[in-house]
């Protein structure tokens, strides 16, 4: 069984997979700050993780027969990712009027792209050893992903609860095949976070309430891509010009400096973000729809974007003046909105410009 771990090692860098491991599907030392961090609320609105809890817990029970869990990172930072991409990262907050995307989202969609690749790569595997009982997850079922990665070697759950290695830092996607073979386990990472607490002092939200525990409900990843209603209102200064998820705790990790480019094409930058919060909110639906086909973005329809770009626009008119034109009749024009939500955060938007004149 060895040698056949040799040869999907191999597979699966040939594959575009930065790396992988096994794991096992005992996963009884989860339970506990599972049940704890559901009981506490912080998976917000996002009840099908409540609902699967004890299929996350029993890699056997989700697909019968799994013996072992195969897990593979593929780092995601576009080819082209400049050296000083954390402080420029940084500094593009500054810019009231630039929109910005999380790192992930910017190329096309890591679930079609990791999907297709592991389901390639068990095929693969199949033709080398027989018969395989197998299925490929990639964030898309109950699977406790980062455990699994921690468990295997992949890295260690870092204090903003994301996948830490010390040659790759985070930006990466998980992927897992689960599999009736048992291959054997390989060792997981020791922590390296240390007394660094850089992460969950860097949060615009304070989200991390405490080391390895994130309520979602004050997270802007989860607040702007996650959450289908209005946002609420305390946290929308906070936000910033963050149109689609937030990476500031990824930001300011120092692992990150180790973080590796993609070899997967995929993830090349569509430059969505290279455009103005003006001339992104002004899409129609159908310009949506086509521009952000194929990427993570799309999952929240347009009336989310035009939410989150509208507070984005409130914060550029707050950081600036009322003077400030272009961004007051970009939102005006969308002030009878169809869309209850969208006029409501609209309606904010303009208000922050009183906000700054008094």
């Amino acid at each position: 069984m060895g040698q056949l771990w040799q040869q999907v090692v191999q597979l699966a860098h040939e594959l575009g997979f930065d790396a992988c491991g096994v794991a096992d599907v005992d996963l009884k030392g989860a339970r506990e700050p599972l049940l704890a961090w559901l009981s506490d609320g912080f998976h917000g609105d996002m009840s099908y993780m409540e609902r699967h809890a004890a299929l996350r817990l029993e890699p056997a029970e989700l697909v019968p027969g799994t013996v072992r869990v195969l897990t593979f990172r593929a780092n995601y930072l576009p080819a082209d990712t400049a050296a000083n991409w954390r402080d420029a990262s940084f500094a593009a907050l500054d810019d009231a009027t630039s929109p910005v995307i999380s790192w992930y989202a910017r190329g096309r969609d890591y679930h079609k792209v990791m999907r297709a690749r592991l389901q390639s790569l068990a095929r693969r595997i199949e033709a080398i050893a027989g018969p395989l009982g197998f299925r490929v997850f990639t964030d898309s079922a109950p699977v406790l992903e980062v455990e699994l990665a921690a468990r295997s070697g992949l890295g260690w759950r870092g204090k903003h609860t994301l996948a830490l290695s010390r040659d790759a830092g985070s930006m990466f996607f998980l992927g897992e095949i689960f599999v009736n073979l048992p291959f054997p386990v390989t060792p997981p990472q020791s922590e390296h976070c240390g007394r660094c607490t850089r992460c969950i002092d860097v949060c615009p939200t304070q989200a991390i309430v405490a080391p390895y525990r994130v309520d979602a409900r004050r997270c802007i990843s989860y607040l702007t891509i996650e959450h289908q209603g209005a946002i609420p209102v305390e946290f929308r200064r906070a936000i910033g010009n963050r149109i689609y998820g937030c990476d500031d705790c990824q930001l300011i990790c120092p692992w990150n400096k180790f973080a590796k480019r993609a070899v997967i094409a995929d993830f090349a930058s569509r430059d969505i973000e290279a455009q103005s919060l003006v001339e992104l909110f002004a899409w129609s639906e159908e310009e949506f729809r086509v521009r952000t086909a194929g990427s993570a973005i799309a999952r929240i329809g347009h009336a989310r974007w035009l939410r989150n770009i509208a507070i984005a626009l409130g914060n550029a008119l707050a950081a600036h003046s009322a003077a400030d034109h272009a961004v007051a009749r970009a939102l005006k024009a969308r002030s009878d909105h169809a869309n209850a939500m969208v006029r409501e955060h609209v309606g904010w938007a303009l208000a922050q410009a009183h906000a700054f004149a008094s």
